[in-house]
Formats: structure tokens, C-alpha cells, sequence
């Protein structure tokens, strides 16, 4: 009489097979791990740059004293937008001393805080009312406040601005790779 070992087990085709699968899920995750970090990255730079402005209003409504005196002409926020390399990497958050004309002048504005962009993002358009522009000064005047968004030339300002965020080396034409934060003269701040 024959006695047969049913001892479970695995063939070497088996544990191939199942090797060669959890490789290929690795790598797949390993591919999409790099393009969601960008994504994340894009969402929390978009996040704190709307965060900032509202930090420069807040500023302006509260009459907030910086180095003892409250500015005349509020608080704002000066961004630059540079496509291409070197990367623009930070804005500016300043406290405006002149009244007159609702831009950052570093010769004579207080410098609050220069702001870094995450890795791997940059600041790829600014948008005043359509057009394209170099740069934008975004200033609060107290009590109210009033808004101003003037470009780089000056000016009586634009009604609404846009500062577009984009992965670096992405296409900034497809809606997944940038991020847009709208201001406009009623001081509503949206990320999109």
C-alpha cells in the first residue's frame, strides 16, 4: 500500500510568477509615485501662496505696527514670474510706506518676509486682467481695505489678477500641472 504526502507547496513557475508580478506593480507605483509628489507639492505652493495674501489683507484690516508704525500705504504681496531657468523660488511680503503708488520699491518699503517656492514649482504666468505681465504688486490699504493690483509699469491697476503655478518641466498648458490664484479689487482670494 502507497502512502501519499499531500504536503502543500509552491513550484518554481509559481514563485516566478509571482515575483515577476510584484515587481511590475513596484515599478508602476514607483511611476506614479513622482507625479503625485509633484501634484502634492502644486496644491501646498498654490495653498501658501493664497495663504500669504490673506496673511498681507489681514494685516492691512487689523492696522498691524511693523517696526512701530502702522504703513500708509498697507501691506502687500510682490511676485515675479520667471518661465524659464534660473526659476523664480520666492515673493515678497513688504510693508507699503508711500500711499501713492501700491508697489514694492525695496529702496524704501519694509521687507516683511521673502517666501521660498516649493521645489519644483515656479511661478509660470501673471495674468492682470487677461494679458500677461511680468510681474504683480498685490497691496491691502487699511481700514477696509482697499485692493490694489497694479503691474509692473504702474498704473491705476487692474480689476483682477492671476499668478499661475506650475510643475517645472511639465506642460503649464494642461489644467493638471498648474495651479491659478485669482485676486480681485473686492479682495476675494480663490485657488483654481
Amino acid at each position: 500500500m502507497k502512502q501519499f504526502n499531500n504536503v502543500g507547496g509552491f513550484t518554481l513557475v509559481e514563485i516566478l510568477v509571482s515575483i515577476f508580478i510584484i515587481i511590475l506593480m513596484s515599478g508602476i507605483i514607483f511611476a506614479n509615485y513622482r507625479q503625485g509628489g509633484q501634484q502634492f507639492a502644486l496644491q501646498r505652493s498654490a495653498n501658501k501662496l493664497a495663504q500669504d495674501i490673506r496673511r498681507a489683507q489681514q494685516m492691512a484690516m487689523s492696522a498691524e505696527e511693523y517696526s512701530g508704525e502702522v504703513p500708509v500705504g498697507g501691506y502687500g504681496i510682490y511676485v515675479e514670474a520667471n518661465p524659464n531657468p534660473p526659476y523664480e523660488k520666492e515673493y515678497i511680503l513688504f510693508g507699503n510706506r508711500d500711499s501713492d503708488n501700491h508697489q514694492y520699491n525695496s529702496g524704501s518699503d519694509y521687507l516683511i518676509d521673502t517666501i521660498p517656492i516649493e521645489e519644483g514649482i515656479t511661478v509660470a504666468d501673471i495674468k492682470l486682467d487677461g494679458s500677461s505681465k511680468s510681474k504683480i504688486n498685490i497691496s491691502f490699504i487699511p481700514p477696509d481695505p482697499q485692493v490694489w493690483i497694479i503691474p509692473p509699469e504702474g498704473g491705476l491697476g487692474s480689476s483682477v489678477g492671476e499668478i499661475i503655478l506650475c510643475i517645472i518641466g511639465a506642460d503649464c498648458t494642461v489644467p493638471t500641472n498648474i495651479k491659478t490664484i485669482t485676486v480681485n479689487r473686492a479682495g476675494l482670494i480663490e485657488i483654481e
